[in-house]
């Protein structure tokens, strides 16, 4: 698996990084063999960047990732998780909830030091205390050696760009916005890589917008939004492709010249990692992307903060 370097931070990075969120069994119950497979499978084909939290499945990923990890060499893996959001409308950046946070993190996942610790989805808490309170805390805990890198994540790209510039922070995060139908990300992510800043693309697929299955009904995306990407979907069918795949294989062909060092990918099967891994090794079909970006064109970049839909990922 070809590696990048995340921003200034000295990490080389695969392009395509595992998201361990669905370890916490929050789409369907996920056994910790189950874990251990995909865990495996990624770590033989050189995907060896994990993002977790504490929030996913309320804390199930990380012990199920950390199970998983159990006995791989601590040297051979980059560990990033995340401090701040702990419910679906829980939000704390105090600094005692962050170095609290971190150290039951540290016990779910079965090690000695974090490599890259993030503040979830900053948009939806107390700005002020996450700049007051919990980026301080960490930069204390950066030097102690407990955590190595400090990075922020979250929806609202305007906001990202501006915290991390003013608050220098390692990483930046963004999801849904470097995909088919949303390439906002693209100039950021320019910029903040210019700025020594790692930026991560998470969720290329938009949360299942991008899926052979569609939005779940909870997807804020706009029903105009949905409709177009079912007509990309049927598209894609009638060529012989899923579309899951040339979601991931743009996101993943497009992203150096975006400044973006790795895109981050959800799941708990190692069947989907395998295929996963198979779809980053093939070509993206530029006569298809052509079609698909004739149909995608009318919505986009049209987010759900540009034009929502009856959904929401998250309520304050």
């Amino acid at each position: 698996m070809k590696t990048v370097a995340l921003g200034r931070t000295g990490i080389q990075v695969p392009v395509l990084a595992m998201g361990a969120a669905s370890l916490g069994s929050i789409y369907h119950p996920v056994s910790q063999q189950q874990a251990n497979d995909t865990v495996t499978t990624a770590l033989e084909h050189g995907v060896n960047y994990f993002d977790v939290a504490p929030y996913y499945g309320l804390t199930k990923a990380e012990t199920a990732l950390g199970g998983a990890l159990k006995g791989v060499p601590r040297a051979s893996y980059t560990l990033a998780t995340k401090v701040g959001r702990y419910g679906d409308s829980q939000w704390d950046f105090s600094r005692e909830a962050t170095l609290r946070s971190i150290d039951e993190s540290l016990a779910r996942l079965g090690t000695d030091y974090i490599d890259v610790i993030q503040c979830h989805d900053i948009e939806y808490g107390d700005l002020h205390q996450l700049v007051e309170e919990a980026l301080p805390m960490l930069r204390e805990l950066q030097q102690s050696g407990l955590v190595r890198h400090v990075g922020i994540t979250g929806y609202d790209l305007a906001l990202l760009e501006k915290l991390a510039v003013e608050q220098k922070v390692d990483t930046v995060m963004a999801y849904c916005t470097w995909t088919l139908q949303d390439r906002r990300l693209g100039d950021v992510a320019r910029r903040l890589n210019q700025a020594g800043i790692g930026v991560l693309n998470a969720s290329p697929l938009s949360m299942g917008l991008l899926t052979r299955g569609g939005a779940p009904t909870w997807h804020p995306a706009h029903e105009d939004v949905q409709n177009a990407c079912r007509a990309v979907s049927a598209l894609c069918d009638r060529e012989g492709v899923n579309i899951s795949q040339v979601a991931l294989q743009f996101a993943l062909t497009t992203a150096a010249e975006q400044g973006i060092a790795t895109t981050v990918i959800g799941t708990a099967s190692k069947e989907n990692m395998l295929d996963n891994i198979h779809w980053c090794e093939q070509p993206l079909d530029a006569a298809l992307l052509q079609k698909i970006d004739e149909l995608i064109a009318p919505v986009l970049n049209i987010g759900w903060d540009v034009l929502p839909g009856n959904g929401g990922k998250a309520q304050k």
